[in-house]
């Protein structure tokens, strides 16, 4: 049986989820800016593109509270890391969270599950697919930055070569609350 909303653990994490896509959203900005003032265009463009598609999540999962007719709250965001010594510190940084991120999905859908709640796992099945993917690329990226050293023109040319994630476009998405950007 389905825990009510009130003493539910995946309605809890899922309202908690928001200010996380939000977090990732604002952390991604600040790397996008810190490869943009390194003139490195391919890689920050990448992350502006990383950057939305986190707003995104966190209004998929507005979206849904709205569709049961739930409440939700917009939650304030943590400081970001603005600063780096090197190329690679953004990207370790990026796969970091989104592991964690991982870690969070998976956490709701065990609540989901564990509570009864069917359409709650349905909803989070995107998510976790989306996560592997994203995990895989973070860590890809940062493989590719540490082979190529001190010579960003390979991680640049590789950036621009390369199909990296699927750019947020995935026709089984959940719709975001406001549209998707």
């Amino acid at each position: 049986m389905a825990a009510t909303t009130k003493d539910s653990t995946f309605w809890r994490l899922l309202s908690e989820q928001v200010g996380h896509e939000l977090a990732a959203h604002q952390q991604y900005m600040a790397i996008a800016v810190w490869f943009d003032g390194h003139d490195l265009p391919r890689m920050a463009a990448h992350f502006y593109r990383q950057a939305l598609e986190e707003r995104n999540h966190a209004m998929m999962i507005v979206q849904y509270h709205l569709d049961r007719s739930l409440p939700v709250a917009i939650p304030g965001t943590p400081e970001v890391r603005n600063d780096f010594a090197d190329v690679v510190e953004p990207l370790q940084l990026a796969l970091d969270q989104e592991q964690q991120v991982t870690d969070q999905i998976q956490a709701i859908f065990r609540a989901a599950r564990d509570e009864g709640d069917v359409l709650g796992e349905q909803f989070l099945l995107w998510f976790l697919e989306e996560q592997v993917e994203e995990v895989a690329a973070a860590n890809t990226l940062l493989t590719v930055a540490r082979r190529a050293g001190d010579n960003l023109f390979d991680l640049e040319n590789y950036v621009a070569r390369e199909a990296i994630g699927d750019g947020g476009e995935s026709a089984d998405a959940p719709k975001a609350a406001g549209g998707a950007l």
